[in-house]
């Protein structure tokens, strides 16, 4: 039974493997300031999501492609209250986001990505095209000071862009899950397929986090920071 368990997942593995490589190439992904990507030691990758997440596949091996290491991404909990989801997400390097799991997956010198907008930032509106929403967002700070960890902004550009927003979006919802944030919008492509828009992800540099024993009001004044790097990240992006 572990047997065939373990050969299944390395299927859906190298299934999704193939699949974010053919996304990054329908989409001509490219990534930008590769230099301040460390090839070896913990590291907490911050950046905006795109709708519906669709973009993290082609990201991810954009990743892997310039450092050799495979990412792991901090994925909203409540997608672990979905049961089918919950199994395969930890296979495609996802893992809960829980603050015990990102401390021991930093101890671990792993490359993370947390996106800290979650399920408010994939299950946007139109009016929330790369719109950061970042209000009381402060786990990924704490996180960084208590791990003593540097923080890398990231932004996506074109990430809001695959799928439009048809007439009466606001009616065109499915729930995933409890809770008003994971009602997602049934956005559109081109038939089956996404629009072929290009992806374009810019990385700065990283950021000294504030020390575990940081004030609340320092800790807000760093989220804020690197808010604003992810902002500036974007306009680079747009334009790279």
């Amino acid at each position: 039974m572990e047997a065939s368990l373990a050969s299944l997942r390395r299927a859906v593995y190298r299934f999704a493997e193939g699949g974010a490589a053919l996304s990054a190439l329908y989409h001509r992904a490219k990534l930008v300031g590769t230099e301040y990507l460390p090839r070896t030691g913990p590291v907490l990758l911050v950046g905006n999501h795109g709708v519906w997440g669709y973009e993290t596949p082609a990201f991810f091996h954009l990743l892997h492609k310039a450092t050799g290491r495979h990412p792991l991404g901090l994925a909203e909990r409540g997608f672990f209250r979905i049961p089918l989801v919950r199994t395969v997400l930890p296979w495609l390097g996802g893992v809960e986001g829980t603050r015990e799991n990102a401390l021991a997956s930093l101890k671990a010198g792993e490359l993370v990505v947390c996106y800290p907008g979650g399920a408010h930032e994939t299950f946007k509106r139109s009016h929330g095209r790369y719109q950061l929403r970042w209000e009381r967002a402060l786990g990924f700070v704490r996180l960084a000071a208590h791990a003593g960890v540097p923080v890398v902004p990231f932004a996506g550009f074109g990430v809001d862009d695959t799928f439009f927003w048809p007439p009466g979006e606001e009616r065109l919802c499915l729930r995933l899950a409890a809770g008003d944030k994971y009602r997602m919008p049934l956005v559109m492509g081109l038939g089956p397929l996404p629009l072929p828009v290009q992806l374009t992800f810019a990385v700065g540099a990283p950021l000294e986090p504030p020390p575990a024993d940081a004030s609340e009001s320092r800790l807000r004044n760093f989220r804020d920071r690197v808010a604003a790097s992810v902002r500036r990240l974007l306009v680079r992006a747009c334009h790279a």
